[in-house]
């Protein structure tokens, strides 16, 4: 780049094969992403160099350049270099550099220990992603490509002395080839300092894109890469590729696109790593997108004015420029159409990679299905290296039951598994065991934090929904899920494709599925709507609760659905009235449930889904209105029809009868209480003031003004 003093700017050099003047440097993309992950860097800048030409003049000046503007800059020392064998703390130096300047002055290749610098250096390039930029001191780049003039003897004394077929040799020309074809700088007899300018301005534009911290723990990230790299087809210059990764908050997207990021970055004429978009949005999208064009363009302190400036700006300043732009954690269609409309805004070439945790928002804003990377949680294998480095497993004597019970609680969540296993490190059993009780009641804070992002985002409907599936539906049939939730008034179908697109829960086999860390997070938000009366609480699916309840006999507004699924056959005492109190109680399903109370028992009004397999008589409480007498599914109960009183008899409606009763019918189906308001139908005998109707046989409809209106469904 020309140095924005001089008068005449200096154009670096390139391939002169090459049929345009486009700015290239080749990446090998299969570099190793774990190597580069776990590589650590102690030098900004590495100088290759021979001595005798630059040393005291060229070198010197660039050196102390450098330094001047804080480039921490490794430059040998030595005058002479005794010996055949590069020392191993060159190497070192070389390994642990993030830029490597080699200056080509007349006599470079006539040094066998530069030479060999530069085939380190080429290796570093491929294997750790270690910038590479050439200076050509007054020698032309295919002098060193092609290996011509000076470079041309002394590569001609190196095959005299080593062998023209020897591995050294051949090492050596395939690194000046390779090197050869890079951009650089070329020399001649300008204004020395013009050039060291240029240099020194590049540098820093360099370092700023240097590798992002992954995650001190970087494992089971480099398959993924491998499989990310081969969905983008980076060979492929002649279209802009869009790409997701989705999945929940915690599963490791974020840390999988730094990885991403940092393996391919350099393949781009300019690049950038949005972190963050959801929190950072709400400060303003301008700022985002200053942020974006300032990092691709290079230029410090780009000012815009609005959003839509923003967007023509993008839109005119990167359309023939080969970009990479990563968005993590984007939650709304307004930050896509801000920072990445669509793919005629950028270059050829150009990949652009988000991460959310929303499928619905990547798919509406035109990613294909095919694009789109669902980030799993990590193997077994992977899981337990994770915990054991989290957790100094190797200095620790925890026992593998512990071990594992950690493992499923964390269910390959890496977010689960690096805050659980810091918070085990270092811990006796005892502590471990105390530990797992406490999570299994209430769920670790910043775990829970985490994953309540995709909660919060959602709807009031979704929300319930989300609910009514973590608390009591986990495994259970989507036909029967969708039965019940309809039961309550509302159509649960997009409901569920939210939660679905959220990854919130999986539909698996025709059940719905959700992460023990979702259900946990779910059940928690139950338990803080009234965490001191569970009859306060919005949902009730433990039967200790529901003890609790029954024993206090207060009036509840707020609990609408009961659900106990036990293990094995438990009683209960729920007398005549007891769920009467719950006024707004709309489903009751309990299955191993036995009552201990004799008599029949009232039903609230509002109650729309009744499942009780053990159920003994129960009779709804009459409807102050008759007009809002609703549609009561007795799915799986042991009911053959339910009536209500109205104002002059009974109500309007229909009776669906679902099996007769065996004969002699039991004792307890018989008129409630001391005056026929209600019946229990046992599908023979009288039925009071119901005019023509008489019998109730399977299937079996009759209309009648006396009968509240009461669906009756088999499984």
């Amino acid at each position: 780049m020309a140095s924005s003093s001089s008068s005449s700017k200096r154009k670096r050099s390139y391939d002169s094969s090459s049929s345009s003047l486009k700015r290239k440097r080749s990446y090998d993309s299969s570099s190793s992403s774990s190597s580069s992950l776990k590589h650590k860097r102690r030098y900004d800048v590495f100088l290759s160099f021979r001595g005798a030409d630059v040393r005291k003049n060229f070198l010197s000046h660039l050196y102390t350049a450098l330094h001047h503007i804080g480039i921490f800059t490794y430059i040998d020392s030595e005058e002479l270099k005794k010996g055949e064998q590069i020392q191993p703390a060159l190497m070192e130096a070389i390994e642990e550099s993030q830029v490597a300047i080699i200056i080509f002055s007349k006599d470079y290749a006539s040094s066998s220990w530069c030479l060999e610098e530069v085939a380190k250096i080429m290796e570093c390039k491929t294997q750790k992603g270690l910038i590479v930029l050439p200076v050509f001191y007054k020698v032309k780049p295919k002098e060193v490509r092609k290996r011509e003039g000076s470079y041309g003897r002394a590569m001609a004394k190196h095959e005299s002395k080593f062998g023209k077929d020897s591995h050294k040799v051949k090492r050596w020309k395939k690194a000046l080839f390779d090197v050869g074809n890079l951009s650089g700088w070329h020399f001649d007899d300008e204004v020395e300092a013009e050039l060291i300018e240029e240099i020194v301005n590049e540098i820093p534009r360099q370092l700023v894109g240097t590798l992002l911290h992954v995650a001190k723990h970087p494992i089971g990230i480099h398959p993924r890469v491998v499989e990310l790299t081969i969905m983008l087809k980076l060979a492929s210059n002649d279209d802009v590729r869009m790409i997701g990764l989705w999945g929940p908050r915690g599963i490791g997207k974020t840390t999988l696109s730094k990885a991403l990021y940092n393996d391919i970055f350099r393949q781009f004429e300019g690049s950038c790593f949005l972190a963050d978009v959801r929190s950072e949005a709400p400060k303003g999208l301008v700022s985002l997108q200053e942020k974006l064009l300032s990092e691709i363009l290079r230029r410090q302190g780009l000012v815009v004015s609005n959003v839509h400036k923003g967007i023509t700006l993008m839109q005119d300043r990167l359309c023939h420029k080969k970009v990479l732009i990563v968005l993590d954690d984007v939650n709304g269609v307004e930050q896509l159409d801000s920072l990445a409309g669509g793919p005629k805004w950028f270059g050829e070439g150009s990949r652009i990679i988000f991460t959310t945790r929303n499928k619905h928002l990547l798919t509406s804003h035109g990613t294909d299905e095919d694009y789109i990377y669902e980030v799993k949680p990590l193997g077994n294998s992977d899981a337990l290296e994770l915990l054991s480095k989290e957790a100094l497993l190797s200095n620790n004597s925890i026992s593998k039951d512990l071990v594992d019970k950690v493992l499923h609680f964390a269910n390959g969540y890496p977010l689960v598994l690096t805050v659980l296993g810091h918070f085990l490190c270092r811990r006796s059993e005892r502590e471990w065991e105390s530990s797992l009780l406490n999570l299994s009641n209430s769920p670790n804070k910043i775990i829970n934090d985490a994953l309540k992002w995709s909660y919060d985002g959602l709807d009031d409907y979704a929300k319930k929904i989300c609910l009514d599936i973590a608390c009591f539906f986990i495994g259970h049939s989507r036909e029967y899920i969708m039965k019940v939730l309809v039961s309550c008034d509302f159509d649960p179908t997009i409901g569920v494709k939210v939660l679905v697109e959220n990854s919130l829960i999986t539909e698996e086999r025709e059940t719905l599925q959700m992460c023990n860390l979702i259900q946990s997070m779910a059940m928690d938000i139950v338990r803080k709507e009234c965490p001191n009366n569970p009859g306060g609480r919005s949902r009730l699916w433990d039967i200790v609760d529901f003890r609790f309840v029954l024993s206090r006999r207060l009036e509840s507004d707020a609990l609408q659905s009961i659900v106990l699924n036990l293990p094995k056959p438990d009683k209960i005492c729920i007398r005549a009235n007891d769920l009467t109190y719950l006024r707004n109680l709309k489903k009751l399903i309990m299955k191993n449930v036995h009552n201990s109370f004799q008599d029949a028992i009232n039903l609230p009004d509002k109650l729309k889904w009744f499942e009780w397999p053990e159920c003994r008589p129960c009779i709804p409480k009459s409807s102050s209105d008759p007009e809002k007498s609703t549609q009561l599914d007795l799915h799986e109960s042991n009911i053959h029809a339910l009536l209500t009183e109205g104002h002059c008899g009974l109500t309007q409606g229909q009776i669906w009868a679902r099996t007769a009763w065996p004969s002699p019918s039991p004792p307890w189906v018989r008129p409630s209480m001391a005056s026929p308001r209600a019946f229990v139908a046992n599908g023979e005998g009288p039925w009071p003031n119901l005019g023509e109707s008489s019998v109730a046989n399977e299937g079996q409809r009759w209309p009648s003004p006396a009968l509240k209106k009461i669906k009756n469904k088999k499984n």
